[in-house]
């Protein structure tokens, strides 16, 4: 019997965390395999680190094709903000630019927005267009705005939406700066991560309404964020602790990579062991102690480049396999950094990720806080 898609999304909305019925109800109804074109990247490894497969309908047939859609998984549409030449069949590199992101992460996202009926949501980054779908299901298409930066991207999400019966208003333009002076938003969903809340989120949004958003940076650091504005214009809330991660907006990207080697500089020993940084929260601790850095490795042997100074860290077991020592080079000692901010963490009992929250004031000072607002806070990059 041939693959039925409708059976597959039935299937996928029925394997959804505990959610609004409202949500399943929109993952059951919208089609997935009409955002797609036909084709998507998988990523492999690779002689070269990541490689990027591509995955062709017309290649592997239709039933595989359904069964790879209904998946649970995030596939990416583009590398390095180019277009695809799908027919070649070149498995390529480079950085994922764009994705269809898993459906139950989409579900996660829009239920920490608190969207009711009868919302006016602006979606920031409209990608494939799928979410935007979803919204459109859920709410009605003239409740949902979408903005997305890529011209090419925002063409074929239109395409995509018209196919599956849903045309929202569409806008090409920055959605961290885009404004429109007429409209005052209820929900704003961010289907991309920043490293610091734009301003013009929070003139969108009215007093009373919510921002849904992953907060990240250049350690890959993540956390799914729900904020309310003020009355004041400032904005606070927390995050919901679980694993989420979205690509980082466009322009928050972290700048080319410089050559680096590793230096020996000053060596000591570690004062807290590396092996932290896999616990959620002490790794959005160590990318808010250092927020021009880079985290490469993990476990007892991990590498901090700093991308605007050039400064450098890494550890390493010790010989005597007791402990491990820190080498550090360059004007900033980013492993200072980070030890001093995970043994706050430490002493303050290691709370978890859900224990963290952000306040932005109305001149947009913006802070992460541990605990409560009051506690241990770090500054967010402007």
């Amino acid at each position: 019997m041939p693959v039925d898609a409708a059976q597959l999304r039935s299937a996928l909305a029925g394997r959804l965390p505990a959610v609004d019925p409202a949500w399943r109800a929109a993952v059951e109804a919208v089609p997935r395999e009409l955002f797609f074109d036909g084709a998507f990247y998988r990523a492999r490894q690779g002689r070269r680190g990541t490689e990027w497969e591509p995955v062709v309908q017309a290649l592997i047939g239709d039933d595989e094709w359904l069964a790879l859609v209904y998946e649970d998984s995030t596939w990416v549409t583009q590398i390095d903000g180019a277009d695809a030449d799908w027919n070649a069949g070149v498995v390529t590199t480079g950085d994922a630019t764009s994705s269809s992101t898993l459906p139950s992460l989409v579900v996660r996202t829009l239920e920490a927005a608190a969207i009711q009926d009868g919302d006016r949501v602006l979606e920031i980054g409209t990608g494939t267009g799928y979410s935007t779908a979803l919204l459109s299901h859920r709410l009605g298409e003239k409740h949902v705005t979408s903005v997305e930066v890529d011209r090419a991207l925002a063409a074929r999400a239109a395409a995509h939406l018209a196919a599956a019966g849903y045309v929202p208003r569409l806008i090409v333009d920055d959605g961290l700066d885009w404004r429109d002076e007429e409209t005052e938003f209820d929900r704003l969903v961010a289907t991309c991560s920043v490293r610091s809340i734009p301003t013009a989120w929070l003139w969108q949004v009215r007093a009373g309404g919510t921002i849904a958003v992953t907060l990240s940076g250049w350690m890959m650091a993540s956390g799914l964020l729900r904020l309310t504005v003020g009355e004041d214009g400032g904005a606070q809330g927390g995050f919901t602790g679980e694993p989420v991660s979205y690509m980082l907006a466009r322009p928050h990207g972290r700048p080319p990579r410089p050559t680096f080697f590793r230096h020996e500089g000053e060596i000591r020993a570690g004062r807290v062991n590396p092996v932290l940084l896999d616990d959620r929260a002490a790794h959005l601790v160590a990318q808010l102690a250092a927020p021009s850095a880079e985290l490469l490795g993990s476990g007892d042997e991990v590498t901090l480049l700093d991308v605007a100074t050039g400064s450098l860290a890494w550890t390493e077991a010790a010989a005597s396999g007791d402990g491990w020592s820190v080498h550090q080079h360059g004007p900033l000692r980013l492993w200072d950094q980070v030890e001093t901010a995970l043994a706050g963490w430490q002493k303050a009992g290691s709370p978890p990720l859900s224990a963290f929250g952000v306040t932005v004031t109305p001149d947009m000072e913006q802070s992460v806080w541990m605990g409560d607002p009051d506690g241990p806070s770090w500054q967010l990059p402007a």
